[in-house]
């Protein structure tokens, strides 16, 4: 049968992703439309697709998940298909059913395979009766809170609370002890609602140190099924994927041979076409005895580590099955070769328990080339909110074997800079020369086991030394060759009979007590407008620069200025003091739990502020009364705003003597 490929195509999502479609689409030929909310009028898929649509304001309710808004664009531009990337609504069953009403085509499966295994319930029981092995778990959709308990308690514990719908490890919680069940239940409820508007759980045995091993699948419409080999997925946090590979190190060729079939027979259970993931369970110790857990009836957000090994690009071939083409290759012609790990970028703070970050990208630098690609959805002058997933960018290598492509990746983060917004990229590559991930012993809860001896908090001393550098460069006049200028207008320590005095200047990383600097008399300084170079110790450190930011090795630090008279003046650290709760990081309280003159105990939870996609529970920090509350659900905050003021209880009076 001919098959005919679109002509344009519009791209129903944001950032790397959607910068990554566009990318094949220019490569095929095909017309690009991106949509953009106002908050992304200006992004990097906006000025690279050939043509743009707003869609909404900022919040993705009202433009990236608004069906309507997404099919107006379409008929506008006369696109005839629709790419939905991965997240918002790329596993949403009603949007394929639209697009399918409006007369364009959904590039990926069916309404009826996403919704089938996008109920995770469902899905188990299918590809069981497919001879698929599942994980242990709760049968049966709808259960309430008792009976998801009842049925916690007969699997036993530890136990995993899933949403049944989504993924991403959205709502995901591990309850080891039977006391907090009841709690946790209700907290994955609320993500579970707030990320996926449905909150029905299930409830599976959790195997202790288990490894994330998934199956890339590719499907047309003419029954033929094939897949790509693994991915190694086990680098986890929170629930969610920091560090991919291909192939696995933990697989041999029969292991490999049989989680493919598996696979394949998983996606022939649902009638599936297109790209899509069958993501497993694998106990460490014993690969052969692996489960199935679900299938991502997307493109993952780690497809770059396996068209590098295999040589497909994902994209074109999720396009042409789209287009009706049948594939034509088989599995016997897929071959593996070399190794690829991928990096994600996110924007947050390892220093503070990985909270999100936001800001301006003041200076940016993406390797790219030998061995090294890099995919982004960031550009110069960007802003990073608080209102979509704090991942930004990948960074993906190549090598002949494992061991190359780790040191290149290593080598690769050292070179990336993002200043104005902190990231994860120096954590990252600490992790990636730790000796487990190095030798392959891996696990999902290994990152979570090893952050604390990952995250430096400590600001290296020649940080405080670049920066007063970049101070005392501000300062020093600009004297024509030749010129005169008068030494009491420069800041140089210079005093009437005696040796200049070292210059000091006063400077504070946020989350740190300011620190004094002394630059010796007469010191050389080596600064221009993006880079400074310092010598501590007889050691040269290179940093690179953007206004009050430094960046070395993929790690990033703020310095500012910090005035001791003015502070001591205004009286900074008195007030609230230890009584106030901040803000932890930009974003909208969702719950509001107290109100003022309440009566708390110390740890109690008394506000949840929601950033990114993740909740963070505000907490008292001693017991005591609720004197202020400055939020109400819905305030948007910034990052270290006082939201209230819980007073400590006045110790009892000792009786006289």
């Amino acid at each position: 049968m001919a098959t005919s490929m679109f002509d344009t195509v519009l791209v129903a999502n944001r950032g790397e992703i959607a910068v990554r479609v566009i990318r094949t689409l220019r490569a095929l030929g095909i017309r690009s439309v991106a949509v953009f909310s106002d908050a992304d009028a200006d992004a990097r898929h906006v000025r690279e697709a050939d043509t743009a649509v707003r869609i909404g304001p900022a919040p993705a309710a009202e433009s990236y998940l608004s069906v309507d808004a997404l099919l107006a664009a379409a008929a506008r531009t006369g696109a005839q298909a629709v790419h939905p990337g991965y997240g918002f609504l790329a596993e949403n069953a009603r949007f394929a059913r639209a697009c399918a009403e409006a007369g364009l085509v959904f590039i990926g499966p069916s309404a009826e395979a996403i919704d089938l295994m996008g109920d995770k319930i469902r899905a188990k029981e299918t590809v069981r009766a497919a001879g698929v092995p599942v994980v242990p778990g709760s049968s049966g959709s709808g259960l309430d809170d008792a009976q998801l308990a009842a049925a916690a308690r007969e699997i036993g514990m530890p136990v995993l609370l899933k949403p049944s719908a989504g993924g991403g490890g959205k709502g995901m919680r591990l309850v080891r002890e039977e006391a907090p069940l009841a709690e946790e239940i209700a907290a994955a409820r609320r993500e579970a609602r707030g990320s996926f508007g449905d909150d029905t759980l299930l409830v599976e045995r959790w195997i202790d140190r288990p490894r994330h091993i998934e199956i890339q699948v590719l499907a047309d419409g003419h029954g033929n099924v094939i897949h790509l080999g693994e991915r190694e997925c086990s680098l986890q946090r929170r629930h969610q994927k920091v560090v991919e590979e291909a192939p696995s190190v933990l697989l041999d060729e029969a292991t490999r041979e049989a989680m493919g079939e598996a696979a394949v027979q998983a996606a022939r259970s649902c009638g599936y076409r297109g790209a899509g993931t069958v993501e497993f369970i694998v106990p460490g110790k014993d690969p052969s005895a692996y489960y199935f857990m679900e299938m991502n009836t997307r493109l993952q957000v780690e497809h770059p580590v396996t068209e590098l090994i295999t040589g497909y690009d994902l994209v074109e071939w999720q396009l042409r099955i789209a287009a009706g083409e049948r594939l034509p290759f088989a599995q016997e012609d897929v071959a593996l070769t070399g190794h690829a790990v991928e990096a994600r970028i996110c924007a947050e703070d390892p220093t503070r328990d990985f909270l999100p970050t936001g800001g301006t990208v003041l200076a940016l630098h993406e390797p790219q080339g030998d061995g090294i690609r890099t995919d982004s959805g960031l550009s110069r002058g960007a802003e990073v909110g608080s209102l979509y997933d704090p991942m930004l960018s990948k960074v993906i290598a190549y090598g002949p074997d494992r061991p190359a492509a780790l040191r290149t990746l290593r080598a690769a983060l050292a070179r990336t800079v993002t200043l104005g917004v902190t990231t994860n990229a120096g954590f990252l590559r600490r992790l990636l020369a730790h000796p487990d991930v190095v030798s392959g012993e891996l696990d999902t809860g290994l990152v979570e086991r090893e952050a604390a001896a990952l995250v430096d908090g400590a600001v290296p001393p020649e940080v405080y030394a670049a920066a007063a550098a970049v101070r005392q460069s501000a300062l020093e006049p600009d004297v024509p060759a030749g010129g005169w200028c008068d030494p009491f207008g420069v800041p140089s320590g210079f005093r009437l009979g005696g040796e200049p005095a070292p210059v000091r200047h006063w400077l504070r990383v946020p989350g740190h007590e300011p620190v004094p600097y002394d630059l010796r008399p007469g010191a050389p300084l080596d600064v221009s407008e993006d880079r400074v170079r310092v010598t501590v110790d007889g050691v040269v450190h290179t940093f690179h620069r953007a206004g009050c930011w430094l960046g070395r090795d993929g790690d990033s630090w703020h310095v500012q200025d910090h005035d001791p008279l003015a502070a001591t003046l205004s009286g900074a650290g008195a007030g609230h003091g230890l009584d106030a709760l901040a803000a932890p990081m930009p974003g909208t309280v969702t719950v509001v739990k107290v109100a003022v003159g309440d009566e708390v105990t110390a740890g109690q939870g008394l506000l949840v502020v929601e950033a990114m996609k993740m909740e963070h529970v505000i907490a008292a920090p001693h017991a005591g009364t609720v004197t202020e509350l400055e939020v109400t659900a819905g305030t948007t905050v910034a990052m270290d705003q006082v939201l209230a003021v819980v007073a400590p209880h006045e110790p009892a009076e000792e009786p006289a003597s």
